[in-house]
């Protein structure tokens, strides 16, 4: 495999990207100590701190374990960590794929709660865009999983908590970067309401598009805020 000089702004965060890419496709066998931070730094052509930090980048994503006095190992994948509140959401590849995950399950998770959704439900959706007090990620995190649950199926409940766990620490920073960009929370607030108006008429299909529609420009607006850091 080619080795990439790095010379983008966020070196770290290039090291991380390349290693993992180097995982993925073999280079690096699971359970191999990685090279030392010297061998590193000239394999890549960056310096130590940068090294570092990288390593520690994977270390919290669970791809790495860093054993003090003996080096850094490569561990077996395990897709509990995929739910897991310390997954680090630093690369645009993190953030599509789990975009990818998030709109094959949510339009049709708001499908199925037009259909399915109760006066309670409704109700809890509507307590939230009601209450002064909430707002920001917190309501965003609450209305997706209200709109789960109105979907009456326990497993896909479960699912979506998995994935909005997940989502919880990038959704903190986005909502910080909503706060200096007044139109994007008018926008989501508007994609929202939508979403909601649509499963409260008994409609499927209008739910379905809206959910895609909001998810498509969240990802974007979250892609853009990660390249403005």
């Amino acid at each position: 495999m080619q080795i990439q000089k790095i010379s983008t702004k966020k070196v770290s965060d290039s090291v991380a990207e390349q290693i993992e890419e180097m995982i993925r496709s073999g280079t690096f066998q699971v359970g191999e100590k990685l090279p030392s931070v010297r061998e590193l730094c000239e394999m890549f052509g960056v310096g130590r701190s940068a090294v570092r930090d990288a390593i520690t980048t994977l270390k919290g994503k669970g791809i790495v374990d860093v054993k003090q006095g003996e080096g850094t190992y490569i561990l077996e994948f395990d897709s509990t960590r995929l739910f897991n509140n310390h997954l680090l959401l630093t690369q645009p590849r993190d953030i599509s794929e789990l975009y990818q995950v998030r709109k094959i399950l949510e339009p049709g998770i708001a499908e199925l709660a037009a259909i399915h959704r109760k006066e309670a439900d409704l109700q809890l959706m509507a307590d939230i865009f009601a209450n002064p007090t909430m707002n920001g990620w917190d309501s965003d995190y609450l209305l997706h999983t209200a709109i789960a649950k109105a979907a009456g199926n326990e497993i896909i409940i479960q699912l979506l908590e998995f994935i909005s766990t997940t989502m919880k620490n990038a959704m903190i920073d986005f909502h910080r970067y909503i706060k200096k960009n007044p139109t994007t929370a008018q926008m989501m607030e508007i994609q929202h309401f939508k979403i909601y108006e649509s499963i409260k008429l008994g409609k499927p299909e209008n739910a379905k598009q809206m959910m895609m529609e909001h998810l498509d420009y969240v990802e974007k607006e979250l892609l853009n805020s990660l390249a403005l850091q």
